[in-house]
């Protein structure tokens, strides 16, 4: 009887509905994505192909670029080719396979970046002799594992709730909480579980992060010189920005009370923490960094940017 209620594929009706918006789309999230892979893929190659960068801090920074590689290729790509197929139906299996690579990468990046900063800035004189290669391959497989049991969780009970003839989407990817409105059945359980599971990935993460934060943000602000200040919150700012960014736009999506939501609210928010972020991140943490621009430099043959300062 639970198979015989259940919708065979879903139909996303995407960010517009007017053809010439979804062309507009179409255009502006290729563009953004074309950006976002290849400048996680440059700095992916470029601390694998310098031994220099072999380090703890590179390490992880590879890891964050390959986990954010991960979670914009999970749902732009099949939206790309819908727009050109024009046919956006996705099947129920499809479906919930995207959602749970969306939730568990996007759970990893949150909690090894968390993880990492918080490390790096409140710990930055024992970094280098705190983080062994032990400790790295640990901080990293923790986040990959309990990520990965967590949308495992959250899939499975989804597959146990009933749909029935409303199939549509008013999304572009299978979200939780979209598939959570959907459905006809009791998924109070299901609710609960994006509270007590996704609060932890998300909330803690970020609090360790503004945590870390506050002290050089404190410290910055009594520097006497301007040009000093502005350099440092050039620096320190903008990594405040995407944290914020991300952090904020998924808490607003998921943690807010349902009563402050709205369909383009919600819509914007969820675009800037999947794919405008991932696409920021080459740029922030990557390209300002001196050492890494060199062996980009190297990589892709370029003398003026393999150049590092003295």
């Amino acid at each position: 009887m639970r198979n015989q209620t259940r919708v065979l594929e879903f139909l996303f009706l995407g960010l517009s509905e007017h053809p010439e918006q979804q062309r507009f789309f179409f255009r502006l999230f290729l563009i953004m994505y074309l950006i976002g892979t290849l400048g996680n893929l440059l700095t992916i190659l470029a601390i694998g192909f310098d031994s220099h960068l072999h380090t703890p801090m590179y390490f992880f920074l590879s890891n964050l670029s390959f986990l954010d590689l991960c979670f914009i290729s999970t749902m732009v790509p099949k939206m790309l080719v819908n727009n050109l197929l024009g046919s956006n139906v996705i099947s129920y299996q499809r479906c919930l396979a995207q959602m749970y690579f969306i939730n568990a990468f996007g759970a990893s990046d949150s909690i090894l970046f968390s993880a990492d900063r918080y490390l790096a800035v409140c710990h930055p004189l024992h970094y280098g002799t705190v983080m062994t290669s032990h400790l790295c391959a640990l901080l990293v497989a923790v986040p990959w594992v309990s990520a990965h049991l967590i949308a495992m969780i959250h899939s499975i009970f989804i597959d146990h709730l009933s749909f029935w003839t409303n199939n549509k989407i008013l999304h572009y990817f299978c979200d939780i909480n979209t598939l959570i409105k959907l459905s006809c059945s009791d998924t109070h359980i299901n609710e609960m579980l994006v509270l007590f599971l996704g609060g932890p990935e998300v909330l803690i993460p970020f609090k360790c992060i503004v945590v870390s934060y506050t002290p050089i943000v404190c410290a910055v602000w009594k520097v006497p010189s301007a040009h000093g200040k502005w350099k440092a919150f050039s620096t320190c700012g903008s990594h405040l920005s995407v944290v914020t960014l991300f952090y904020g736009t998924v808490i607003g999506v998921y943690f807010n009370p349902t009563s402050t939501h709205t369909t383009q609210k919600d819509m914007i928010a969820t675009v800037m923490y999947t794919v405008v972020t991932p696409t920021l991140n080459p740029f922030i943490y990557s390209l300002r960094n001196n050492d890494l621009k060199g062996a980009l430099g190297k990589l892709l043959g370029l003398k003026h940017f393999s150049k590092r300062p003295l």
